[in-house]
């Protein structure tokens, strides 16, 4: 006597609970991310100089040459690295405060790469609209519109003065700021660069967004 024949069984999971699965991996991923982050921006920021040394008024003076700013400039940066970055990052904040249009449109823009394409789980395809759009295609659409918005509106031009002018302060402090009182170690000469902590930050967000972005390119 034949057994009786057993009924198919899908295991395919429902849309809600498809769509809380992919909800609970993005926060993870972003809480991750601003975890590292912070912990490198911290860890950048306790290393960085007293700012008393940094505006010490009996320390500036006149270069006697062009060659001499320079060295000044290179010596000062080893040295106040973190500082000046800070300074930059100041600057850059400052102005797009005061431009709150082009604040928006960068927050905007980076929250697109980061729910579009950084978090968004590898397996799960992009719907907008009923439209179905692979990762190829979601990856020209944000490449296109970061293009439009950084050199075809007022958002380039404000974060190319911005950072001119802070480039500005901290050439002009590094050619009148006398470096023979500062002290460094030999290590930190060495180990010395204009992004090193910011490296340590972004290498820490790779980690945390490794495995979804990875798995699409």
């Amino acid at each position: 006597m034949s057994s009786p024949a057993t009924l198919p069984t899908s295991t395919s999971q429902p849309p809600s609970s498809v769509t809380s699965q992919s909800q609970a991996t993005l926060i993870s991923s972003l809480r991750s991310s601003a975890t590292h982050l912070s912990g490198s921006v911290r860890q950048a920021l306790a290393n960085r100089r007293p700012w008393k040394e940094l505006i010490d008024r009996s320390a500036f003076s006149r270069p006697d040459s062009l060659s001499h700013a320079t060295t000044r400039i290179r010596k000062n940066f080893n040295y106040f690295r973190v500082n000046y970055l800070t300074l930059l990052a100041i600057v850059l904040a400052l102005s797009l405060l005061s431009h709150p249009f082009s604040l928006l449109t960068l927050l905007s823009l980076l929250a697109a790469w980061l729910c579009l394409y950084a978090f968004r789980p590898a397996g799960q395809p992009l719907v907008i609209l009923g439209r179905t759009f692979s990762d190829r295609e979601t990856l020209g659409i944000l490449i296109l519109s970061t293009v439009i918005v950084v050199f075809l509106t007022s958002v380039g031009s404000l974060l190319i003065s911005a950072t001119l002018v802070g480039l500005g302060i901290v050439c002009a402090h590094g050619a009148f700021r006398d470096p023979e009182d500062l002290f460094m170690d030999e290590q930190e000469a060495l180990g010395s660069g204009l992004f090193s902590f910011i490296g340590g930050a972004a290498s820490s967000a790779a980690a945390a967004t490794g495995p979804a972005a990875m798995s699409r390119v």
